[in-house]
């Protein structure tokens, strides 16, 4: 059992920005040679997420609704009263979503659904500088 770790590094816009990263993931795993194994995508941070979603202009839109309407960033946070940051919205939608996607790899592919993407959402209320881990497992 092998573990390869790698990084992504990206610039974001903030503001529920929605990037498909399926095309770095393959890079990268097509870097490792691994055929059978997993591997996990984490974001370092606490006001972004990965997922995954069909990635199209529609449904990136209802996401960004769907968001707006769980956790607003019109409203007050006890989070931007304690850091004035005014970000509390982003660091609530990102623990919903969750920093990290796990992906069973088969036969040197990416088992994902013929829509599936993986993605990062950055929710934050400012361009930002991210970076994404790649934790590669398995022979």
């Amino acid at each position: 059992m092998d573990i390869v770790t790698k990084t992504i590094s990206l610039k974001t816009k903030g503001n529920c920005h929605v990037i498909n990263i399926t095309p770095e993931v393959n890079e990268a795993l097509s870097e490792t040679k691994m055929k059978d194994g997993t591997v996990t995508i984490f974001i370092i941070g606490s006001t972004a997420a990965i997922s995954a979603i069909e990635y199209e202009p529609a449904l990136v839109k209802d996401l960004n609704d769907f968001y707006d309407r769980i956790a607003p960033s019109n409203v007050p946070y006890a989070h931007d009263a304690t850091w004035g940051d005014a970000n509390g919205y982003s660091h609530i939608r990102a623990t919903a979503t969750g920093a990290s996607f796990v992906v069973p790899l088969v036969k040197g592919k990416l088992t994902l659904g013929t829509w599936q993407q993986i993605i990062l959402i950055d929710f934050d209320n400012r361009p930002r500088s991210r970076e994404i881990v790649l934790q590669f497992t398995g022979k």
